[in-house]
């Protein structure tokens, strides 16, 4: 082989070994930049968006930053139970609910009743009439106000008006308001209170300033203004009765008379009550006086009749033995010793 093609071979193995010098440095070289580089996770998927349905509002997703690929965490969801069911089921499940409800409001003692708070009373006591309330122990859905009421008013003449409040959880108040008597009537062996309306109810301990009266007979609730001595019948008329207020026991306008009448009451003497004759008394001079039964302005104008009547009668030396003046336009008297009525005309 010529020296020529000795160095040509030579010189291609150096330039073989410089190339393979060169491209191991550069592969080195590639590692080297391969390790020293971070890696990098895409946040991008590139898998397909798949809708999925969803209910309410829209879910959000969130993608992962902690370098791990397709890591998402979705919002919690909370649906409830949806109750599927008939009518009958529903309204089954109601009546069991009120039927509960019913049961614990009949027997819880937080709604039952101690007693009844009584305002305005003065001679009936709270117990008398918490006793004909019958509410103590009851339960506050139970009590009927008016029931109340009326119960009270029937059993107690006394009370002019009342008025019961229910209030949960379990109070009752009364508010009462009492008759005041004004006239003490006496008839058969008993006695009782009236008051300005004419309702008679029963006396509870000692009032002053009461009128007394004696009655001779059974008043008549409604009674004419006047009464005539030769037909002494009185002329009754027909009331519409309210059960919750008792039946006066005598007109309101006898009231007014009596009340009228009874500062000419002699001393001695008592007034007293005729079923025939009306209102009068017997003076203590022998006679017996009767002025009707009318109300407050007549029986001012048959008292001053009945003043001149009498000193006429005494000027003339005359004692009767009856007077009344039922019409002051005609008083009528019978003398002691005469059974004969006369009339004698005020005007003479």
């Amino acid at each position: 082989m010529s020296p020529k093609s000795d160095l040509s071979r030579a010189e291609n193995a150096r330039q073989r070994r410089a190339q393979r010098t060169v491209r191991g440095l550069q592969e080195t070289k590639k590692r080297v930049m391969r390790s020293s580089t971070p890696l990098v996770t895409s946040r991008i998927s590139t898998k397909p968006v798949v809708v999925v349905p969803k209910h309410g509002k829209n879910r959000r997703s969130f993608n992962s930053a902690f370098g791990l690929a397709e890591v998402r965490l979705h919002k919690p969801g909370f649906s409830l139970l949806s109750v599927r069911g008939g009518w009958r089921q529903t309204s089954a499940l109601i009546a069991i609910l009120i039927g509960f409800i019913i049961y614990f409001a009949l027997t819880l003692p937080y709604f039952h009743v101690s007693s009844a708070t009584v305002v305005g009373n003065v001679r009936l006591s709270s117990e008398e009439i918490n006793a004909v309330l019958a509410v103590t122990g009851q339960s506050i859905f139970t009590i009927q106000p008016e029931e109340a009421k009326a119960r009270l008013l029937m059993n107690y003449h006394e009370l002019a008006s009342a008025q019961v409040e229910a209030h949960l959880p379990n109070h009752v108040n009364v508010i009462v308001s009492e008759r005041q008597p004004v006239i003490l009537w006496q008839q058969d062996g008993g006695y009782t209170w009236i008051d300005s309306t004419g309702v008679a109810f029963r006396p509870r301990g000692l009032v002053a300033g009461l009128i007394f009266v004696n009655g001779l007979g059974a008043p008549s609730a409604i009674i004419a203004s006047t009464v005539d001595p030769l037909n002494p019948t009185p002329f009754i008329q027909k009331e519409t009765v309210d059960p919750l207020n008792p039946t006066p026991f005598i007109q309101k306008e006898l009231v007014d008379a009596i009340i009228v009448l009874a500062p000419n009451v002699p001393k001695d003497s008592a007034m007293i009550f005729d079923p025939n004759y009306g209102l009068g008394w017997k003076d203590n001079r022998g006679w017996n006086a009767f002025f009707g039964t009318s109300g407050m302005q007549d029986m001012r104008l048959k008292a001053v009749v009945y003043q001149a009547v009498v000193n006429d009668l005494l000027e003339r030396g005359k004692t009767p033995a009856f007077i009344s003046v039922a019409y002051p336009e005609a008083p009528f008297y019978r003398m002691t010793d005469d059974k004969s009525s006369q009339t004698e005309n005020s005007g003479q």
